[in-house]
């Protein structure tokens, strides 16, 4: 009987062994619940072992379990060096690039700046990953990152290319629009408990408005279509608010919020034709648009 473990086989038990659960490994494999179900049993009967201990509240893995699932982890860790440097080698533009950022960035710059990159270097293929979660660029999740932050991952390559600016906005047809910053006595827009963002709590705490916030929502994105919608004033990025007909700035930059804009990559991207092409343009068209994004528009 043929008991050797295949990639395949390894990936399914690693899976399972850190979602602790068939669902969990499901959505992480892009396989259904029924399949990782046969494919697990049949991996035990090959091997004539019980990988995994079934309660109701989930899958342990057993001593078994735990040392497949740590050999497909050394072995994934591996897979992903080899592969980052292969790809580091590539000689001419071509190929996919997968950036992640965050969704306002997306709507409020990169969108076009995305568009015109493509039909400048029709070879690459752009994948965009919008999340306001950091992914991982060791495990290739993404090669590219552009995202505002004051202290970049030390174990990631690139550079600053811009600052962020943040101010308070409101509706241009309400009156109360003639109001100003954090005198403005109606509702505020917040960011919710889900939403980890202690620089704008502090500030609206400070400001003494935070007792006066009658919508939160979990992202700057819902924060702006709350704003359009008449639903009170909010803090947002000036490349947001500025170029909305329907929005008026009532308050300078808040200082205490600027933050950088950096594109960061792994170290072994670093010389990947593909990749430097993406952040060599992102990097130019931030150059043109250094006034919207800072502010001073």
């Amino acid at each position: 009987m043929n008991s050797t473990l295949a990639w395949d086989d390894l990936r399914l038990v690693l899976a399972i062994a850190d979602a602790g659960t068939l669902s969990g490994a499901g959505r992480r494999l892009g396989l259904s619940h029924a399949t990782l179900f046969r494919r697990l049993n049949g991996v035990e009967e090959r091997l004539g072992v019980r990988l995994f201990d079934r309660a109701r509240s989930g899958y342990s893995a057993t001593l078994a379990g735990e040392e497949i699932a740590e050999t497909a982890r050394h072995v994934e860790r591996r897979v992903q060096d080899v592969e980052r440097r292969v790809v580091g080698r590539d000689l001419k533009p071509s190929g996919t690039v997968r950036v992640t950022t965050l969704d306002s960035l997306l709507i409020g710059f990169l969108a076009p700046v995305f568009a015109g990159f493509q039909a400048v270097h029709g070879g690459i293929s752009l994948e965009v990953a919008i999340s306001n979660q950091l992914f991982s660029l060791s495990k290739r999740e993404a090669d590219v990152a552009i995202r505002p932050t004051l202290a970049p991952d030390e174990t990631l390559v690139g550079r600053k290319i811009g600052t962020l600016a943040f101010a308070v906005y409101g509706l241009r047809d309400l009156a109360c629009g003639r109001a100003h910053g954090s005198g403005f006595a109606g509702p505020w827009i917040g960011p919710d408990e889900a939403m980890v963002y202690p620089d704008l709590v502090a500030w609206m705490r400070q400001q003494g408005v935070d007792d006066r916030c009658r919508y939160r929502v979990d992202s700057v994105l819902g924060m702006y279509a709350a704003v359009g919608a008449g639903q009170g004033v909010a803090v947002l990025p000036c490349y947001l608010g500025d170029p909305d007909p329907s929005l008026v700035r009532l308050s300078e930059p808040v200082v205490e919020m600027a933050t950088d804009l950096w594109i960061l990559t792994h170290p072994d991207l670093r010389t990947s034709a593909r990749v430097r092409a993406l952040t060599g343009f992102v990097a130019d068209a931030v150059k043109r648009k250094v006034a919207l994004l800072a502010g001073s528009t």
